[in-house]
């Protein structure tokens, strides 16, 4: 689902992106042929005298150009930020194990950034018996997820960043509990499966690289009606009154480096629907061109990384999941040291 509904914006962008060159190679076209005008072409008095016995046309003189009479705005737009700026406030915020950027429309994340590396996994001094869900007081009451939003709603308060990536401290455990790293998603067979086998495996990568960073958030994307065949972006909202929208879609993108300055940096994109996954569906199904998330999100992930840096992560190592028992899961997270964990082994073709 994810891959077909990517793919057609992604051609649908293509489309308009082509028309829209070819306008541009069109007009260029035009331009070049009168650039390689040749001089007696752009000042017909200088032309060569024709041979033969019809006198020559006459030359038009050049009419005046009127002079433009300067207008001072009788209007000022920008008079309407004395009453305050509208918008949008992205309320970016910075904590100790998670960077995020939120959506006041939607009260969920635009996106969620964190950092693991081995050490950071090593460490064991937080406890999720000790960490409690909670509301983001930095964020605007009016525009503020609440906790009975949640409430009988049907779906899991769904961390973006996993509490479980946050152990080496019980203040950054916490934090990953604040109501702007979480999203509404469907419980058995996603949050509680599919979705923890993923958070799983991109810790996983920390035993082939020293360093990962992933971004993770939702996504609203459309799906054709079945009647008309058109294309429409429907979601729930949960609250009562509704407050929070349910995302249709999540995506995570992974920048996994080598640790070197100026080194390589292997890139893995990904978009999981907010549906219950079978676990033996291969994870390389959801794999998809970090370029499409972009599109479909309005974000930008990697401008600033050269293309020579970049590497394709699943070429790199097999991506798939290890799937484990939901309860074994949770013991890492209440002050146990997790078991060695071995990435799968590395492609050699």
């Amino acid at each position: 689902m994810s891959k077909t509904t990517l793919a057609i914006i992604a051609g649908v962008s293509a489309a308009a992106g082509s028309a829209i060159t070819a306008s541009i190679l069109a007009s260029r076209k035009e331009s070049s042929n009168s650039s390689h005008a040749t001089p007696t072409d752009l000042y017909p008095s200088k032309r060569t005298p024709p041979t033969s016995t019809s006198p020559p046309l006459p030359v038009p003189a050049p009419l005046p150009t009127p002079l433009r009479k300067e207008i001072l705005p009788p209007v000022n737009p920008t008079g309407v930020f004395q009453y305050g700026f509208p918008g949008p406030i992205n309320d970016l915020r910075p904590n100790l194990s998670t960077t995020s950027s939120f959506n006041r429309q939607t009260r969920n994340p635009h996106w969620v950034a964190e950092h693991i590396t081995p050490a950071s996994l090593l460490a064991n001094n937080g406890d999720r018996r000790h960490s409690s869900f909670v509301e983001d007081e930095s964020v605007p009451e009016k525009f503020r997820a609440k906790l009975h939003d949640y409430f009988r709603s049907g779906y899991d308060r769904g961390h973006q960043v996993p509490a479980a990536d946050a152990k080496w401290s019980q203040d950054a455990m916490d934090q990953t509990f604040l109501l702007t790293n979480m999203c509404p998603q469907v419980g058995d067979g996603f949050n509680r499966d599919y979705w923890a086998h993923f958070e799983d495996f991109c810790r996983r990568l920390t035993n082939h690289y020293p360093s990962v960073r992933i971004v993770t958030g939702p996504l609203y994307l459309p799906r054709r009606d079945h009647e008309d065949g058109k294309w429409r972006v429907s979601y729930e909202v949960i609250g009562n009154p509704p407050n929070v929208a349910v995302p249709t879609h999540f995506y995570k993108v992974i920048f996994a480096e080598d640790g070197k300055t100026g080194g390589d940096v292997s890139m893995g994109a990904f978009v999981l629907p907010n549906a219950k996954i079978d676990n033996e569906k291969p994870l390389q199904s959801f794999e998809v061109p970090v370029e499409a998330i972009e599109r479909a999100s309005g974000l930008e992930f990697a401008s600033k990384l050269p293309a020579q840096r970049r590497k394709k992560l699943c070429e790199e190592i097999t991506c798939s999941l290890l799937v484990r028992d939901y309860a074994d899961r949770h013991k890492d997270l209440i002050g146990r040291a997790p078991p060695s964990r071995v990435l799968s082994p590395m492609r050699t073709s």
